[in-house]
């Protein structure tokens, strides 16, 4: 069931020391908690202010990278999509203080850790479909990619003098090709499900996202 609803930047601190609200159910603050104590920061130098600083906007990041488990986990619910094996604690990431703002960090953390997030970017991606003229285009496109061994010895300029016998055969490196597009598109859509759902996420006091600007340290970084 649902909780109450919640207007968009509102601070609220639920019942039961919880970081967020997902859906209107909480998601704890211990799970934030255990992220940090998992990947500590490897950045201990600096100014007193500097690192109350660094840790605040550390605890944020932490926090997104539990939501986005914690979406990830219903959408894969929803889907009927069972993930794999959790992740060892020793294999999982340090996050320096300086890259808790890094968005790019965010996803591929979460990556890393959550088996529901891998399970659920490996159900998107096998959703896409590549049509046919996308990847000749793509081959037509990136001919320096697909040179021969001997062309690149001699080093033919692809887009200048190369001969259709420098290139390889589309046939040879079509599902090649298939792969990757296949592989970014799922990626897009992951970003896409994700920027949906995080209007679904109410954060509580000091843990909204790094680069938020309602709070007053906020920092925002590619």
């Amino acid at each position: 069931m649902s909780g109450p609803a919640h207007r968009p930047g509102e601070h609220v601190r639920p019942p039961g020391g919880a970081a967020a609200l997902v859906c209107g159910e909480t998601v704890g603050e211990d799970r934030v908690d255990a992220l940090l104590a998992a990947a500590p920061p490897r950045d201990r130098e600096g100014r007193p202010e500097s690192l109350a600083r660094a840790e605040r906007q550390r605890r944020r990041w932490a926090t997104q990278v539990v939501v986005v488990d914690e979406l990830a986990r219903r959408a894969c619910a929803e889907r009927g999509t069972a993930p794999p094996q959790e992740v060892p604690q020793s294999l999982l990431p340090a996050v320096a203080a300086g890259d808790v703002a890094d968005l790019g960090s965010i996803v591929a953390v979460a990556l890393a850790r959550s088996p529901a997030a891998r399970a659920l970017l490996a159900s998107l991606e096998g959703e896409q479909e590549v049509p046919e003229w996308a990847v000749r285009e793509y081959y037509g496109n990136n001919r320096d990619r697909f040179l021969t061994s001997d062309a690149l010895r001699r080093g033919v300029e692809p887009f200048d003098e190369a001969t259709p016998e420098d290139f390889l055969p589309y046939e040879r490196v079509r599902e090649g090709i298939v792969r990757e597009l296949r592989r970014a598109a799922g990626r897009r859509a992951f970003f896409d499900w994700l920027d949906r759902s995080r209007s679904a996420v109410v954060y509580a006091e000091g843990y909204e996202h790094p680069g938020d600007p309602a709070h007053p340290d906020h920092e925002h970084r590619h």
